[in-house]
């Protein structure tokens, strides 16, 4: 399993972000699939305990559901952004459904509290959009990652997610984790030992805002 995003991906779709240029030992923590009870929660309190901020794309449908805890990591001063509203795959989806789907997600993240500058930042679900669909979004800055933990992978051992991920993991790397149930198991093993770790080797943790 690939847990470094090929190096020719970024030169094929140069206008997404994959990775934060940085001289420094900078490191982008993203949740995707949130906000869900438990698993969000968790990624919070874990984030809280190390002084970390982190970046969470979540699916409007469920800030709909989990209005509180939305609030919660909005009040926690993460940041957030637009997974689409029903976590639609873009190459499968097409491009006028697309956009209105992420309007909707658009309006969700926006209603509960609107305490953060514009909300721009978007993340296509399994990393599949197309180009026409990228064309459209030119308002938005399309993040994709450098570093996939592959947590929502339940046959991956939990130490394994953990050691990829670090093996992985460099100045500048967006890491991307899930806030979600599938990934619960494999989240919350590697999720603190990677604060921990890297935190011990000068890390920092940032949000995509800062």
């Amino acid at each position: 399993m690939i847990h470094r995003t090929p190096f020719i991906l970024p030169m094929l779709y140069p206008s997404l972000e994959w990775r934060v240029p940085t001289a420094t030992k900078e490191i982008y923590l993203t949740f995707d699939d949130g906000p869900v009870p438990g698993p969000t929660e968790f990624v919070l309190e874990t984030l809280a305990a190390a002084r970390a901020r982190a970046t969470f794309f979540c699916i409007g449908d469920n800030v709909r559901r989990h209005t509180s805890v939305y609030e919660r990591l909005v009040t926690a001063g993460h940041a957030v952004g637009n997974h689409t509203f029903n976590h639609l795959n873009g190459w499968k989806t097409p491009t006028d459904r697309y956009l209105q789907n992420i309007q909707a997600c658009a309006e969700a993240i926006a209603a509960p509290a609107d305490t953060q500058p514009a909300r721009r930042l978007f993340r296509p679900p399994y990393g599949r959009i197309t180009r026409s669909q990228i064309q459209h979004l030119r308002d938005y800055r399309i993040i994709m990652w450098d570093v996939l933990s592959v947590d929502y992978d339940k046959s991956l051992p939990a130490e394994r997610c953990l050691r990829n991920t670090l093996r992985a993991v460099r100045p500048g790397s967006i890491v991307v984790f899930h806030d979600s149930l599938k990934a619960e198991k494999n989240m919350t093993y590697a999720l603190p030992r990677v604060l921990e770790q890297l935190a011990g080797e000068g890390y920092r943790f940032k949000s995509l805002h800062e």
